[in-house]
């Protein structure tokens, strides 16, 4: 039997409207979803969060549900593979900031930098005491051996969660030999050793012998001028490094027996530079004795303030420590002073 010409448009209208439902539907539920895809996030303030290495998006997506970062992990998901983004996803640390929606968390995942983390190394540290530091860097993995002394670059280094203590070292010695090599090649003539490496050995004792940064070129040029006629360095901190090797704190003033003992690092019985460096001396001490100032200065002693009086001759270095020790019994004398008081305080 025949169906009917106005049954069929019944039917095709039904169908039709049906469709039309289905599709309004459907075109809703994309603009629902999209509209919670970049929806303020949950997070009332910035916060870190480390993906893991080698997690997969349900495990990143979970983990940043339960850290309060996203609001709806399956909508995530979806809008993860939607941009076929699931396999491009970052490992490391991120900071995302307050309300970050999900596709901004996402586009941080993908594109963003993760968060840098930074240690510093002083100049002047022993191989030791840098190693310690980057033992206590947060974030570091493995573990690094102590380099030979002098081979690290004094710097502020950056690095990233996860990172391994051994390339960040290695990243140090690099930064070493690099600039070396730079100011080597600008060094001054006629100076009075010959390679790069005894550079760094009276680097390290011109880093060790002052701490205050303009004084670094008068100290190198006091050693250079006392190497250029044949005197004995005697620098006090190559006295300290014979006595612990740099594995420790010497905790007490040298004596005068410590001036004679037999060890290759004293510089009051050797002439010329002993075998190593005594620390890691940064760029400005390296700079100071590859091209010292024009001093004819062989002298220096504390000044009592942080500083050092400079000479010429040996009897105005004796005036300078003259007044070095009447300095020093000052201190001593305020000092006893001190403790008394403060006994009788507690008394």
């Amino acid at each position: 039997m025949a169906v009917p010409a106005i049954a069929k448009s019944k039917w095709l209208l039904a169908a039709l409207f049906v469709l039309a439902v289905g599709a309004a539907a459907a075109a809703g539920a994309v603009g629902w979803a999209w509209q919670r895809i970049h929806a303020p996030g949950p997070l009332d303030e910035a916060r870190t969060y480390v993906v893991p290495r080698g997690a997969g998006l349900r495990t990143i997506a979970r983990g940043l549900e339960q850290a309060g970062i996203l609001a709806e992990r399956r909508l995530f998901l979806l809008y993860a593979r939607y941009r076929k983004a699931h396999r491009s996803l970052q490992a490391g640390e991120f900071e995302f900031p307050a309300r970050a929606s999900a596709a901004d968390v996402l586009d941080m995942l993908v594109d963003g930098k993760p968060v840098l983390r930074f240690v510093t190394i002083p100049e002047g540290l022993t191989s030791r005491e840098a190693i310690a530091l980057i033992d206590a860097a947060n974030g570091l993995t493995g573990t690094a051996e102590v380099p030979p002394e002098g081979s690290l670059l004094p710097e502020t280094y950056t690095y990233s969660y996860d990172d391994d203590r051994a390339a960040l070292l290695g990243r140090m010695q690099d930064a070493m030999r690099e600039t070396l090599a730079e100011l080597w090649e600008g060094r001054a003539d006629d100076l009075p050793f010959e390679t790069p490496e005894e550079a760094v050995i009276l680097a390290s004792i011109v880093e060790k012998e002052t701490g205050v940064p303009e004084e670094r070129p008068r100290v190198a040029s006091v050693f250079v001028n006392r190497l250029r006629k044949g005197m004995r360095l005697q620098s006090d901190p190559t006295v300290i490094f014979a006595l612990t090797r740099g594995e420790r704190e010497l905790e007490r003033p040298l004596r005068f027996k410590d001036l004679e003992v037999d060890d290759p690092y004293n510089t009051y019985r050797i002439k010329g530079l002993p075998p190593g460096p005594i620390c890691n001396p940064g760029r400005a001490s390296l700079e100071a004795v590859l091209n010292p100032i024009e001093t004819e200065e062989l002298y220096f002693v504390a000044d009592g303030n942080g500083g050092h009086v400079f000479a010429r001759t040996l009897a105005e270095h004796n005036r300078n420590v003259a007044e070095w020790r009447k300095v020093q019994r000052e201190q001593r004398r305020k000092a006893r002073q001190q403790e008394r008081q403060q006994q009788q305080q507690q008394q």
